[in-house]
């Protein structure tokens, strides 16, 4: 999860639609108030942080989490407009893990991100658990209603990113780059096999990943 706290609303949804269209599950905060509320139900993987904010300021919040134990060592990426160099200095040496000025490129936030979850080894949670189904990716485990499930490794992927991503709609071209490393173009028979083996060797539990039509897969944990 990729908590952002950024007051200007079209900004906002641009870096929503960008990372969640990567594969990754977002929220969004226009105040501090509402980014702490959150802070206490779940703590996220990495944070993007406005400095300018209408009722506390970035560096403010940032010296906060570098306080508190339990968020001390999440990665958390400034974007501001601030982009002199003495600002950026100010931002690194306060805490911040990265630096992204305004006006950006929506690849670099991307690689930016990629990068900062690689660094951190905080590009997924080890052990997640989705309706019946739990995936400890450490272990290489999966089991269906209490039961092991044996996956190939690509199978095994795709189940990780789409339950990573629980109930949200992963498109194909994501899922073919974030599993097989490749563009979707010409590859489109590899997801349908793969997706049609998981859902024959999780069971009743394979129920659960849906197929949304002309888009991609959804993990679905209401079904």
């Amino acid at each position: 999860m990729i908590y952002i706290v950024e007051d200007d609303r079209n900004i906002q949804e641009i870096e929503i639609f960008a990372l969640r269209n990567s594969g990754y599950q977002v929220m969004g905060f226009e105040t501090a108030r509402d980014f702490f509320r959150a802070m206490e139900t779940r703590l996220p993987e990495l944070i993007m942080l406005d400095i300018m904010l209408p009722d506390e300021d970035g560096m403010e919040i940032l010296k906060k989490l570098r306080a508190r134990p339990d968020t001390k060592r999440i990665p958390v990426m400034l974007v501001t407009a601030k982009g002199s160099e003495i600002d950026k200095v100010r931002g690194l040496d306060g805490g911040a893990d990265d630096y992204l000025a305004k006006p950006f490129g929506v690849m670099e936030m991307i690689a930016r991100v990629k990068a900062l979850l690689r660094r951190s080894g905080k590009d997924g949670d080890s052990q997640i658990t989705c309706g019946s189904i739990m995936l400890d990716k450490e272990k290489r485990l999966v089991t269906a209603c209490g039961t092991a499930v044996e996956l190939t490794y690509k199978e095994f992927e795709l189940l990780y990113l789409l339950m990573k991503n629980c109930g949200i709609v992963i498109s194909r071209d994501v899922i073919m780059e974030r599993v097989w490393d490749s563009s979707f173009e010409g590859e489109s028979r590899t997801i349908d096999v793969h997706v049609r083996s998981l859902r024959q060797k999780l069971g009743e539990a394979g129920a659960m990943i849906r197929t949304v039509r002309n888009v991609g897969y959804v993990l679905d944990a209401a079904k």
